[in-house]
């Protein structure tokens, strides 16, 4: 960390640096100068991550593409050069470090403190789509690949049954038909995605309110921060993770399943931020909005029943059926979403034929 600290085109001789944010992936800090100007400088995770050349090509052309339709400085991340001239540096160990201008009086929210928080967040992942909307998609890389590519992950999940590694499918039993019996309306999008009746867009691909800068005073959104997911994809995948995590009325791992639903207030907040700041979506992308939040939300349940099922390879877990407790909060999840189908598809009707 030392040594990348001094690889990069700052503003002055770093003097301080120090852990920076909550993060699981990749390890960020915050450096500061003898000029007092501040940058975040981070590594990049190699385990997440194998194409890390390719994963930097896509934050630089997105965010240089942001940057000249955006005036607001403060509204798109500013990536600093290496001393070399490239976009990141590799260290003597092979970890590739990068760095980014810090994002003055902003602040990063963990949990929305009301639906006005989830709105904004909604208003910058919207912006985000509008800003890219000429952006020629299929020019990025897959930096993971199929990462929403439903039926290959209902495939992984087959492998993983016939498998079973550690002898816990019987166990899981009534998990394993709720998902199997949805795989047919869960791959719809995929095939919608296939057939080009849902057209290819940038998508940022972990929507969550902690990928949004808020202006510290005012609370309006600021930036898209966390660029390594963006990838070609749809508009659905974006809003249906946004509702997955923003919009539950409980933890990822929340062990009293009763807690668990979907919040139709927070539901319609954040559609009628994220709609219109997106602009230009087709009627089939907006009517297809409810079904993204479902088929996110079920992928999520499967993916996390398919590592439990495999050993928890994947997933940190901090107890033995930590990942099949996150496969149920989904999966009820997506149950609620199901009594409640007809105020979801509500929510985005008036926005159609626009």
């Amino acid at each position: 960390m030392e040594q990348a600290a001094y690889r990069f085109c700052f503003d002055g001789v770093p003097i301080r640096c120090e852990p920076l944010g909550m993060g699981h992936i990749n390890r960020t800090y915050q450096i500061v100068t003898d000029r007092e100007r501040r940058y975040v400088l981070q590594r990049i995770s190699r385990t997440a991550f194998h194409d890390i050349p390719g994963l930097m090509e896509n934050i630089a052309a997105v965010t240089a593409a942001l940057a000249q339709r955006s005036p607001d400085p403060r509204s798109v991340l500013r990536l600093i050069p290496a001393s070399d001239g490239g976009t990141f540096w590799t260290d003597g160990e092979g970890e590739a470090w990068r760095a980014f201008a810090y994002v003055e009086d902003s602040i990063c929210l963990q949990t929305p403190r009301d639906a006005g928080d989830f709105a904004q967040s909604a208003a910058a992942f919207g912006r985000f789509q509008r800003l890219l909307r000429d952006f020629p998609a299929g020019t990025l890389h897959e930096t993971i690949p199929d990462f929403h590519n439903t039926p290959a992950r209902f495939r992984r999940f087959r492998q993983a049954l016939a498998a079973d590694v550690c002898g816990r499918a019987a166990s899981v039993r009534p998990e394993i038909e709720f998902l199997l019996s949805r795989e047919e309306e869960c791959c719809r999008l995929q095939a919608l995605r296939d057939s080009g009746e849902l057209p290819l867009r940038v998508t940022h691909n972990d929507t969550k309110l902690n990928n949004v800068l808020l202006d510290a005073k005012t609370r309006q959104a600021l930036c898209v921060i966390d660029l390594d997911t963006v990838m070609p994809g749809l508009v659905a995948y974006d809003f249906g993770d946004a509702i997955r995590f923003g919009a539950s009325t409980a933890a990822e791992d929340e062990t009293d399943l009763s807690r668990v639903s979907l919040s139709l207030p927070m539901f319609r907040a954040f559609a009628d931020a994220f709609i219109p700041a997106c602009g230009g979506l087709t009627d089939r992308e907006i009517e297809t909005l409810p079904l993204g939040a479902k088929t996110i939300t079920a992928e999520q349940g499967l993916r996390f029943l398919t590592d439990y099922l495999e050993g928890d390879v994947y997933y940190s877990v901090s107890r033995p059926e930590h990942n099949l407790l996150r496969a149920r909060t989904q999966l009820r999840l997506v149950a609620d979403m199901e009594k409640k189908w007809d105020g979801m598809q509500a929510a985005a009707a008036p926005y159609l034929n626009a």
